[in-house]
């Protein structure tokens, strides 16, 4: 069961470019019962520039978990990353790099730029459907996340 022990909904800013996934991702996090907001950019840059809260999102809220996938167009997730971890005031917040890929070097990379996990897409929906789900059981539900 699902229960929601903070007095506002969770931010959760997902940086992903396929409109297939991000369909997936929301009905996925609609199903769970635990309130949260669902933010999504396209691209590196525009997630950046939501994370620092740049021309259109100067009203966005932070997020408290980002879901990235790595293969995006313009600034790659490997690049937001890094910025992401390199920044004084982002980088305490938990990123799940959810990707197809299954390189290894992209496994390491990722741990190595401070990922917190590292998920590989399904390509079954019903397996993808429930990666998503322990994602949000164990991010928002048993992990203790930092606030704004």
């Amino acid at each position: 069961m699902y229960i929601q022990t903070t007095d506002r909904p969770l931010e959760i800013l997902l940086v992903e470019d396929n409109p297939g996934d991000v369909r997936l991702t929301k009905e996925a996090l609609m199903e769970a019962r635990v309130r949260n907001n669902l933010q999504v950019v396209g691209d590196g840059i525009e997630a950046i520039a939501f994370l620092k809260r740049e021309g259109k999102y100067g009203k966005a809220r932070r997020p408290d978990l980002i879901l990235l996938d790595l293969n995006l167009p313009g600034k790659d997730g490997r690049e937001v990353l890094e910025q992401i971890k390199a920044d004084r005031e982002l980088k305490c917040i938990p990123i799940v790099v959810l990707t197809t890929s299954e390189a290894d070097d992209d496994i390491s990379k990722s741990y190595e730029l401070h990922a917190n996990c590292y998920i590989s897409k399904p390509v079954d929906l019903d397996q993808f459907i429930k990666v998503v789900r322990s994602i949000e059981d164990f991010w928002l539900n048993i992990v203790k996340l930092p606030r704004e």
